[in-house]
């Protein structure tokens, strides 16, 4: 039987591959907003993060996210981001 390839992901906070499924999905937009997704399907250039405050904080503070998609980040963004990212980790 033929063995399926996982597809890996670098996260953006702690710099190590890992598997795709295991980590979330941040995304800008066509119309340059930026957001989190859950379910990896929404349409835009994705970056990807660990699901831990930590990873979070680490690409926050080194700009991962503006160099990934070439763009300035408001604060306000990383904040509606983190608020997300908390809800999600207590539910989740």
């Amino acid at each position: 039987m033929k063995t399926q390839k996982i597809p890996m992901r670098m996260c953006l906070g702690c710099n190590e591959m890992k598997p795709k499924k295991e980590l979330m999905r941040v995304v800008k937009s066509p119309e340059g907003e930026i957001s989190l997704d859950f379910t990896g399907k929404k349409n835009g250039r994705g970056a990807y993060l660990c699901k831990s405050s930590q990873c979070f904080e680490n690409a926050r503070k080194a700009r991962r996210f503006e160099k990934s998609f070439s763009c300035r980040i408001d604060e306000s963004v990383y904040e509606v981001m983190a608020d997300e990212l908390r809800k999600e980790t207590e539910n989740g």
